[in-house]
Formats: structure tokens, C-alpha cells, sequence
């Protein structure tokens, strides 16, 4: 029963919800107070997601009750109730990018903008409206701006400006860091601690537990569709935390590795780039990663580190240099002869860049070795099963099976079956772009540790991640800011000095 001077601005108690035979939640709980930041966490498949659902009106719970204020939920179906009391800011965007900033922020609810009425709108008055709207929350964006322009943090922002022009005092954030920098992340932490002065309550969903430290004074634990605990952050350490997500006794995540192996690095390098550069990226840049080593690029996106990434692997072309794999050089900004040259990719977004979303877990696993598939360039579907039985056992995906529609695994099985097309080659050299982003802890510890396993084969990998538990299974570290290299590490640097170059305010090692 609720407590406190105030109704919750969320209460669900008792939720069971299944999906034929499959408990998806059982009888689990939650409670979320007004102009609170409240962490919900637990590893894939805790109930998590099946929780947003619920709480936002996609589906109803088969026993339980969720009430909003004190009052009961509104009737399913009543879109327009519902969105006056909740809203979820997903990690894809659901904003449309051929509209206008002001049209996003209106759709379906025109008449509201005060700017038309029928089917006749005066658009001056609604970017006007708009224009009120995004200064009264503080968005500092412009209302006549295309959606496909915005950065992934202002889409955000726009997203949480529209829930609230409904009504809505509940908003969930649904991995929202996963595709923004350090400045953008901490840009977003400081929009919600603004509209938490005003009252307004945030669910938070994450896998990076010191964004929960950060940001929420509260936590909730599901595991296996169950509740576990709930606890203010404070009086919750770490550890405990990762044990109650986890249900064993608290391990570190990762570990250090040794480091360059110096008869490994007299052989020659299996990836090498000569005075690569790109102009507004990064400066003209030599690289060289050896035989069973793991090179980690550490920086923001806005460092350049990730278009260093897109352009080892053919997705972008550099202004100058070359890129080199065992001695074969790679065609600038070429897709299929980076894959032929050995190299093999994790990208950063797995639902715009890894996967093809229509497609089964087989048919994405096997895209870069159709052509091995059947005779004189065929397909054979048996083929594809069985390569993509094999992949599934490897990686430990969890799947009904190879036919299962890509769509229907966890986010953490997601991006295994992307590590397996891009496995599927046995590629000489492995780039991973942030390869964990909006994983759990423990698919977490084990994609790093299947590029780990790459480069202890003999071949190498590099991670592009500003995640620190991405970059501890590097063998060396190299610290990117604003475009150029400020520091390199070898095993066993501090958190402090590592953060502290990506920043630029760190000395060279």
C-alpha cells in the first residue's frame, strides 16, 4: 500500500503478465514518487520492458492493478488518457524525421496547439506554440527544423517536451544514454534534474549502473519476472547491487589483461593505419595492432572516435591515409573490400547499422557469408540453419531457434547475433564500436569476452567505446580528444586518468 504524503505518481502492484506459456512477470511491484529519478534494473529478460508496457498502457496485465496520482489507470484503449499520465522516451527514437520539430511535437493533437481546429491549421501559430513549449521546458531547439537534423540528445529532449505538453508527470527513459556522449549524457542528467524540480517523475532503465548512482535515488531489481528489492541508492552499494541482479555473490565484471605480447608485436602488425585522417574528425593518425592484441580507442563520439571506426571498416572514406591488413591495403570507403581484406565489424547502433529487423535470426547471422551458402552463388536454407545452429551454440544466444524473428530476442541476444555476422568470416581483425551499449551486465562480460577471444587466437580487435569496462580487456589503450591522440595506456590504468584524458585534461603515459 501506498505511503507518504503524496500519491505516487506510479503505483503497480501485483502485475502478473504472461504471454502464452511464458511468465514474462510475476507478481511484481513498483513505486515511483513525484519528481523522483527512479532506476528499474535487472539483467535481459528480468520483465523490464514487459513493465514499461504495462505501466504505459500496451498491455494489460493479466492480474494486478496500476494507478496514476492515487487514481486508477485509464480504461486500455483511451490513447489520450493514457498519454496525460505517462510517456516513454525509447533508445530508438519514435519521432518522425520528415517533419518539422513543431509538427512532431503536435502530432495527433493539432487542436491542442491552440493553432487550428478541423482541417485547417494555421501553421504560424503552431510553431509559435511550439517555440512557447520548447522555452517553457527549457529545449533550445528550433520548432521549424526537420526531426532527421536533431541530434539522437535533442530528439530526446523533444520527446519529453511533447509527453509533457499532454499532461504527462511520469516520463520513462528507456536506455537513453546508449547513443549519446559524455557531454550529451550529462546535458540529459541535468534536463531531468530540472523537470524533477518541477515535479515531474522519471523512471530510468539502464545497464550502466553508475549512470544509476549518478542520477536516481532509488532503485528496483527484477529478476527473472520477479521482484527482488527496492532501496534508495544510497544505502545500496554496487556490489550489492550487481548481486541482486545477478542472484550470485557480487564478481568484477571484467578483468585486466596482460598486455602487448612483445614476440607477437616483432611478427607484424595485423592492422595498421598510415597518417589516417579525417577533416572535423580526427588528425592523421598511425595505428598499429598486433597478433592476439586487443587495441582499445577510448573518447566521445565527438573526439572521433567513432568515425575513426566507420572508416576501418569501409563505412566512411578517410580524407587521407590508408588503412592496411596484413599488408593488403583497403579500399577507401568500401564496405565489401574491408570485409574481404579480413575485417569484421560490431556497430555501434544494432538496430540501424546490425540488423535487418524483418528478417530471422539465420538470415541475419549469415548476411556477410551468403555467398557460401548453396552452389554458384544460391542460398540453401539448410545451410543457413545449420550455420546459424552452429553461431547460436557458439555464442550462447538465446533463441527458440534459427528461424525466430530477430525482433523477439532481448537486447543482449540482439547483439550477439550481430557479433555473429560479424564472426562469420573468422575476420583477421574485429572493430567493435561502443559493443555493449544497452546490454545487461552479464551479456555484457560475455561479448567482451568473445573479442577478447579473437585476439587470443592470433588475430586482433579493437574497441571503440568510451565505457570503461569495454576498455579493460585491452591490451592498450589510446585516449582520443578533439580529434587527436592525448594519452596512451597500458594495462591497469585508474578510471581517474583514463576519464581524465578522454576529457583532455589528462598527462601522456
Amino acid at each position: 500500500m501506498e505511503t507518504g504524503a503524496a500519491p505516487a505518481a506510479v503505483h503497480a502492484e501485483g502485475i502478473v503478465k504472461r504471454f502464452g506459456s511464458t511468465v514474462a512477470l510475476d507478481g511484481v511491484r513498483l513505486t515511483v514518487r513525484p519528481g523522483e529519478s527512479h532506476a528499474l534494473v535487472g539483467r535481459n529478460g528480468a520483465g523490464k520492458s514487459t513493465l514499461v508496457s504495462v505501466v504505459t498502457g500496451l498491455h494489460r496485465p493479466d492480474e494486478g492493478r496500476v494507478a496514476f496520482g492515487g487514481e486508477p489507470a485509464p480504461a486500455y484503449g483511451d490513447t489520450a488518457a493514457w498519454q496525460s499520465k505517462v510517456a516513454c522516451v525509447y533508445q530508438r527514437s519514435m519521432v518522425v524525421p520528415d517533419l518539422t520539430v513543431a509538427e512532431n511535437l503536435f502530432l495527433n493533437n493539432f487542436g491542442g496547439s491552440g493553432a487550428g481546429s478541423g482541417r485547417l491549421i494555421g501553421w504560424r501559430a503552431l510553431r509559435g506554440r511550439a517555440a512557447e513549449l520548447l522555452a517553457g521546458y527549457g529545449v533550445d531547439v528550433d520548432p521549424t527544423v526537420r526531426a532527421r537534423e536533431l541530434t539522437v540528445e535533442q530528439r530526446q529532449f523533444v520527446e519529453i517536451a511533447r509527453a509533457l505538453s499532454f499532461g504527462a508527470r511520469l516520463i520513462v527513459l528507456d536506455e537513453p544514454t546508449a547513443q549519446l556522449d559524455a557531454r550529451g549524457i550529462q546535458r540529459l542528467f541535468g534536463k531531468v534534474r530540472e523537470l524533477r524540480e518541477q515535479g515531474v517523475a522519471f523512471l530510468f532503465i539502464s545497464h550502466h549502473l553508475q549512470e544509476v548512482y549518478e542520477l536516481c535515488s532509488a532503485v528496483t531489481v527484477y529478476r527473472d519476472a520477479k521482484h527482488v528489492l527496492s532501496a534508495d541508492v544510497a544505502d545500496l552499494s554496487k556490489d550489492d547491487l550487481v548481486a541482486a541482479m545477478t542472484g550470485d555473490a557480487a564478481k568484477t565484471a571484467t578483468t585486466w589483461h596482460a598486455g602487448r605480447n612483445a614476440a607477437a608485436a616483432r611478427s607484424g602488425p595485423v592492422l595498421r593505419t598510415e597518417r589516417l585522417s579525417l577533416d572535423g574528425a580526427f588528425e592523421p593518425l598511425d595505428l598499429e595492432v598486433v597478433p592476439g592484441e586487443v587495441l582499445g580507442v577510448a573518447g566521445a563520439a565527438a573526439s572521433g572516435t567513432t568515425a575513426l571506426g566507420e572508416i576501418l571498416v569501409g563505412m566512411r572514406s578517410a580524407t587521407s591515409g590508408s588503412v592496411v591488413v596484413r599488408g593488403r591495403t583497403v579500399r577507401p570507403g568500401s564496405v565489401p573490400d574491408a570485409l574481404e581484406a579480413g575485417i569484421g565489424y560490431i556497430p555501434e547502433d544494432r538496430h540501424r547499422q546490425g540488423l535487418v529487423e524483418t528478417r530471422s535470426v539465420a538470415e541475419n547471422a549469415t548476411l556477410t557469408v551468403a555467398g557460401r551458402l548453396g552452389p554458384w552463388g544460391t542460398v540453401l536454407p539448410s545451410r543457413t540453419r545449420a550455420f546459424a545452429r552452429s553461431m547460436i551454440e557458439a555464442l550462447d544466444i538465446k533463441t527458440t531457434g534459427p528461424g525466430q524473428p530477430v525482433t523477439g530476442l532481448s537486447g543482449g541476444n540482439q547483439q550477439k547475433v550481430v557479433v555473429a555476422r560479424a564472426l562469420a568470416r573468422d575476420p583477421d581483425v574485429l572493430v567493435a564500436v561502443r559493443p555493449t551499449a544497452g546490454v545487461d551486465v552479464r551479456s555484457k562480460d560475455s561479448l567482451l569476452g568473445v573479442v577478447r577471444r579473437v585476439a587470443d587466437e592470433g588475430r586482433a580487435a579493437v574497441i571503440v567505446s568510451d565505457e570503461l569496462d569495454d576498455l579493460r580487456v585491452c591490451d592498450r589503450v589510446l585516449a582520443l580528444f578533439h580529434g587527436r591522440v592525448v594519452a596512451a595506456f597500458g594495462s591497469g590504468w585508474s578510471d581517474r586518468e583514463l576519464v581524465a584524458a578522454m576529457e583532455g585534461v589528462g598527462e601522456s603515459r
